[in-house]
């Protein structure tokens, strides 16, 4: 499902409930110096990471002063804060503007909730030019987030130069059936440089020769609850999207690669260290 570009107006772009993937939430928030904004997520657990700017977060008793350290999502690391379900949280905006993107995962689990900082940032840097997937990814709540999360990922991924495929060779997780796969839905929310960029995502259900072709713009927003699902960004374009995965009973990814074409994991340089980070 492609939700398309649009002023979201700081209302959830898939809210609790949604009957595609009921396990995640996601909403972009943005504000100006000074400007506040609270929500409280009933059975999922949450991250708040700024897209640009800084801000001040108070969840329960805890606050978290000057998260956020980047003037736009191509500069730098990023900053987030954890909240556990059913906490309040309140979001206030110190630098002169700020987008915050907040991700939200279904759980049982109520933990305690903790800052992500720059320096917490596992990343990952894999593919090659010649095989034209070479891309990095920066994980915000990945194998060994700074406090404990229950079935939460949430990681931000970039083309690394202009054009090609990322999510390749063409994976799914949409069975739950370890040591092979386990289930996860995801939300993928797109940016592109320069911003009239555009890229392509492929859904292909298993069994299915041809499956649906999305046309990706500047802030589209992929709803996945199943099938194989590479991207590719045109050539002369950056690509970056920050990524949602919300694990059914788990919080170890294990994806299935297509038998078609898993074969090209032995070709990809790096490709085993980035699916090993996931799990």
């Amino acid at each position: 499902m492609h939700i398309r570009p649009y002023d979201n107006e700081n209302k959830p772009i898939v809210d609790v409930g949604n009957a595609k993937v009921p396990l995640c939430y996601f909403n972009i928030v943005r504000l100006k110096k000074g400007e506040t904004y609270d929500y409280s997520l009933d059975e999922f657990e949450s991250c708040c990471v700024p897209g640009h700017g800084t801000c001040d977060f108070v969840i329960g008793d805890a606050t978290f002063e000057a998260v956020g350290e980047r003037a736009s999502i191509w500069e730098g690391d990023p900053s987030g804060i954890y909240a556990p379900r059913d906490a309040r949280v309140s979001i206030k905006c110190r630098s002169d503007d700020a987008e915050i993107f907040v991700a939200g995962g279904r759980t049982g689990e109520r933990l305690e909730p903790f800052v992500v900082r720059p320096s917490d940032i596992q990343t990952v840097q894999y593919g090659s030019d010649e095989t034209k997937t070479h891309r990095k990814i920066k994980h915000v709540l990945g194998q060994n987030p700074p406090g404990k999360v229950s079935r939460l990922l949430i990681s931000e991924l970039f083309t690394v130069g202009a054009g090609g495929w990322s999510g390749f060779p063409p994976h799914k997780h949409d069975e739950e059936r370890p040591p092979k796969e386990t289930r996860f839905e995801e939300i993928y929310q797109f940016r592109f440089k320069p911003d009239w960029g555009f890229g392509a995502q492929f859904i292909t259900p298993e069994g299915a020769e041809i499956g649906d072709v999305h046309h990706l713009r500047n802030g589209s927003t992929i709803l996945l609850d199943g099938g194989y699902h590479p991207c590719v960004a045109a050539p002369g374009y950056e690509m970056y999207y920050f990524t949602i995965l919300v694990g059914e009973s788990q919080r170890s990814l294990i994806q299935h690669f297509h038998p078609d074409h898993a074969y090209q994991i032995e070709t990809i340089p790096g490709i085993k260290d980035m699916v090993a980070a996931f799990k």
